[in-house]
């Protein structure tokens, strides 16, 4: 695979970084991942934004060069060569604070880089196979402004993935500290009551996904009404259908949390209205 570091593109199988770097050594670094396809990436703009956002809440020096084309332009040649122009790809875009400083560092220039790899589809297709999920209790998320930015800090969500692992299930369902639903390890999640559809508000703690924002706005179209609001691991046990999203996987439906099974009518129907949205750019 070739990788583009600081804008320059090599084939090298390592990437050398500094003893100080403070990714490595802090976790100080935010990321975007994305879904190349068709000769776009999608939902593009949303990425940008939100990456925008987040580099100034961890006040980052933004660049000069940095505009939505730039950047645009450097994800797409790493995507041409790597011979993955005219298929599916997963791009991530990695910025990090410059090495220097212990807590407090000693600039807030960046360091950034792209990563890309083959995806099979260039569609969103819907899990045949529903998931299976349970609850993750060892560790609560934090109901902050920070909970909502995708950093290269992942403590809870590495040790939530070791759970998952161990128990067999395909996602776990984290929570905040209040004990309400917050989202998954790496998806946004949803529960369907009748025609209403209820997602963890932001101020939940959970992650301001691109395919949340892009669900919530489609729903109403469908005849549902959406709701932001918290909810217990209990009322999960109520629901008529459970279901995560992201920008990668589009919808995965749940079929069993605990003893409790599910259907997946909302989850199909919002995959084809996902799919056209974005064929429709």
């Amino acid at each position: 695979m070739v990788y583009s570091f600081n804008g320059k593109a090599t084939d090298k199988d390592t990437l050398e970084v500094e003893i100080n770097n403070r990714g490595l050594n802090y976790g100080d670094g935010v990321f975007e991942t994305m879904k190349y396809a068709n000769g776009r990436i999608n939902f593009w703009e949303d990425h940008y934004f939100r990456l925008m956002a987040n580099m100034r809440i961890l006040r980052m020096e933004i660049p000069m060069s940095f505009s939505p084309e730039f950047l645009e332009q450097q994800l797409k040649k790493i995507v041409e060569t790597n011979e993955l122009n005219h298929k599916a790809a997963r791009l991530k875009l990695l910025v990090w604070r410059k090495a220097g400083g212990y807590y407090t560092p000693e600039s807030n220039d960046i360091d950034y880089l792209i990563t890309v790899s083959e995806l099979p589809s260039a569609v969103y297709e819907l899990n045949e196979k529903g998931w299976e999920t349970d609850l993750f209790k060892d560790y609560y998320k934090p109901k902050s402004l920070l909970s909502g930015i995708k950093t290269t800090s992942a403590a809870l969500y590495t040790v939530a993935g070791i759970f998952k692992k161990e128990n067999g299930l395909d996602e776990c369902i984290l929570m905040n500290d209040n004990k309400s639903v917050a989202e998954g390890i790496s998806h946004n999640i949803f529960m369907v009551k009748d025609k209403e559809v209820i997602s963890p508000p932001l101020e939940s703690g959970c992650l301001k996904g691109v395919m949340r924002k892009k669900v919530i706005e489609l729903l109403p179209k469908m005849g549902y009404t959406v709701s932001e609001k918290e909810f217990s691991p209990f009322e999960i046990q109520k629901a008529d259908e459970l279901f995560f999203t992201n920008t990668i996987n589009g919808v995965r439906w749940v079929s069993r949390y605990r003893k409790k099974e599910f259907k997946s009518d909302c989850s199909r129907l919002l995959i084809e209205k996902i799919n056209i949205k974005v064929a429709l750019g």
